[in-house]
């Protein structure tokens, strides 16, 4: 199968750009998956994928989700991805990130980036120094910096949402809440779950990161091949994807799967069998879209205390999402999937795909140091 021929089986792509730059030893792939409700947004994830293929195959899902993450949100933006090929450990360098900058600033504004997988604030400082056309930057160039309390604060509420609908209350105090994963955004959330008084278990491959939590907040911990299967009312799912799967999926004994993680199904017949088990999963592109709104908010001219209201926003996205189950007799994967596409015809009939170019008010950061 061709190249073309394989893009345009994965989601009917507008753009896919390869960025190579042999000097500073870029392998880059940025793809804009639909720009119907406005500019594509996505971060830039770097991984030491084995094969260009590899790369490909993950750029162009990603970006995919990001467009049915955007619209589900209600956000004005469409959905795009890049990812650079490398070693994060061992192969970033300044000359990488300001070549890649150079490249993401040359789409004049259809594709804008942020921090993902394997890139940090530092790294869109020196994107910053090339491009307009990133968020997630530092504070002190009217950024917001790291997006993860964010993330987390929009997983609380869309936690909050399914509690409401399984439980019959939105009260976490006294549930028991298994949280998978204690990066960025499992460990604000666990700090969001405490103050609610939540009784919550921990699990991460990382013991330096569980002891410390453990210690500090005195939490109940498991070895992270147990963590899933806790008899727990609601499992968060905070690390890597496809955790439903068949070998796990008839051992989970949550009532809710609520989590920060991206692509927690396996595959979408898994969110049809949760269904069957009477498991309530939220589905994780809705529940995790609070750093996206916090980096859109960025682009307005950044606020925190915005930020933080936008993020209550999942509370309601989540009662839609339930509604549309409901109506449509769904699973919550599908009616998600429903809502998103459902505000991209209404609202993308309305416009044609974003051309680039915006009036965003700060400059880059080789513009400040040149004044």
């Amino acid at each position: 199968m061709g190249t073309f021929e394989f893009i345009s089986k994965q989601g009917e792509h507008e753009e896919v750009i390869y960025c190579y730059d042999k000097n500073v030893g870029l392998k880059a792939i940025i793809a804009i998956h639909n720009t119907a409700l406005g500019p594509a947004l996505g971060g830039t994830r770097m991984w030491n994928y084995k094969t260009e293929e590899e790369a490909l195959v993950d750029v162009l899902r990603l970006s995919r989700g990001m467009t049915y993450k955007a619209a589900a949100a209600g956000l004005n933006l469409g959905g795009g991805k890049a990812v650079i090929i490398g070693d994060p450990k061992k192969d970033k360098s300044e000359g990488l990130f300001r070549a890649f900058g150079q490249f993401v600033n040359s789409l004049n504004g259809r594709y804008i980036t942020a921090e993902d997988v394997g890139t940090c604030v530092q790294d869109m400082e020196y994107i910053f120094m090339e491009s307009q056309w990133v968020t997630g930057i530092p504070k002190e160039f009217g950024g917001s910096g790291d997006p993860s309390p964010y993330t987390a604060h929009g997983v609380l509420m869309g936690m909050k949402a399914s509690a409401k609908e399984k439980f019959g209350k939105d009260e976490l105090k006294g549930k028991r809440i298994a949280v998978q994963g204690l990066g960025n955004v499992g460990s604000n959330l666990v700090a969001y779950l405490i103050k609610e008084g939540a009784k919550i278990i921990i699990s991460d491959i990382d013991q330096e990161k569980v002891s410390k939590l453990s210690n500090q907040y005195h939490l109940e911990t498991l070895p992270t091949d147990q963590i899933l299967f806790a008899d727990v009312d609601i499992l968060a799912p905070c690390a890597m994807g496809a955790i439903v799967n068949d070998d796990t999926i008839r051992k989970i004994k949550a009532k809710v799967i609520c989590g920060g993680a991206n692509n927690q199904l396996a595959e979408s017949r898994h969110g049809d069998q949760l269904r069957e088990l009477g498991i309530l999963y939220a589905p994780d592109y809705v529940v995790n879209a609070g750093g996206l709104m916090n980096v859109f908010v960025e682009l307005e001219g950044y606020s925190p205390d915005r930020a933080f209201e936008k993020t209550r926003r999942v509370y309601d996205n989540m009662n839609k999402v339930f509604e549309i189950a409901h109506r449509d007799k769904i699973g919550t994967h599908l009616a998600a999937d429903r809502m998103a596409e459902e505000r991209i015809r209404l609202v993308g009939g309305l416009r044609t795909r974003h051309a680039g170019k915006s009036n965003r008010s700060f400059t880059t950061l080789k513009e400040v140091n040149n004044r």
